[in-house]
């Protein structure tokens, strides 16, 4: 069995390999997605028997100005790899995000709910889930997620650790509110998914909500903790409006998570502050 994750270089690839070391990662020099050609010949020379599609064109900013490659890797290639999945009757596991809706629902975003995009990166993601709905009904799995953190590559935890160490004080936004998720517990996630042909739309993220500003309190508080940092420096609280960007983000994108107790047999996700405390711990290991 040859499980394939795509993708090698991000926090949810190394993730996965980091769980399971009989995973078979390809970057961008080993396949390329948006080739409809070389996905054919790739998958099929490695045998495959499940896809984890963990590669995402993921910069929301840049979006704005850089639609086309957006949508070529978020949308054509996830057609391609689904297309595949299709025709050799192998489960694929295609990974989306919160920005699919607009974030002015007010409460936990259900599975069936109308995607509502407002940036080329949330319209590229939408566009993917279709494709995978279109051309795969029957393998594909799509697992929303939000506010994904590890101790690999760049992400918010890791940006907050530095720039806590750098700066007298910091302001960060307060009236975002989503759920952070720990890149390893989606890792699971997503196994489970491929090892058992999971099929359909599913939420997954850590349990609990919390704005950007809890978060970053929080990753103060345990940094300080796990000897990550010296010393606290004040964090204030900002509006959205405070911190302009070329891609407006959801304001509320809450996702419920109710389908996984059915179809992943009660996989149950741990509070984000537990998540948080590990992967801080992990990050403290390494140092």
């Amino acid at each position: 069995m040859t499980i394939v994750v795509i993708g090698k270089s991000g926090q949810l690839a190394q993730e996965l390999k980091r769980l399971d070391d009989s995973l078979l990662c390809l970057g961008r020099d080993d396949i390329d997605i948006t080739s409809a050609e070389n996905v054919n010949s790739i998958l099929s020379n490695n045998n495959v028997t499940g896809i984890i599609n963990a590669s995402a064109y993921t910069a929301v900013d840049k979006a704005e100005s850089e639609k086309q490659q957006a949508f070529e890797i978020n949308a054509a290639a996830v057609e391609n790899l689904a297309k595949f999945a299709n025709q050799n009757a192998v489960p694929l596991v295609h990974v989306s995000t919160d920005y699919v809706f607009s974030g002015d629902k007010g409460s936990p975003y259900l599975v069936e709910d109308v995607h509502a995009p407002i940036g080329v990166y949330g319209a590229s993601k939408a566009a993917g889930e279709k494709a995978i709905q279109q051309f795969a009904p029957s393998q594909g799995c799509i697992i929303r997620t939000s506010w994904v953190y590890s101790q690999f590559g760049n992400n918010f935890v890791k940006t907050m650790l530095r720039l806590m160490a750098e700066k007298p004080e910091l302001g960060i936004i307060d009236d975002q509110i989503g759920s952070p998720t720990s890149a390893s517990a989606l890792a699971k996630a997503c196994l489970y998914a491929v090892n058992h042909n999971v099929n359909g739309v599913h939420h997954f993220t850590d349990s609990g909500v919390c704005s950007w500003y809890d978060f970053a309190l929080a990753i103060q508080e345990l940094g300080i903790k796990y000897g990550l940092l010296n010393k606290s420096i004040p964090v204030k609280p900002i509006p959205t409006l405070a911190y302009p960007t070329p891609a407006k983000r959801p304001s509320y994108s809450v996702l419920d998570k109710a389908s996984l107790t059915m179809a992943f047999n009660g996989l149950q996700p741990k509070h984000w502050r537990v998540e948080l405390s590990e992967v801080m711990q992990q990050i403290a290991s390494t140092k």
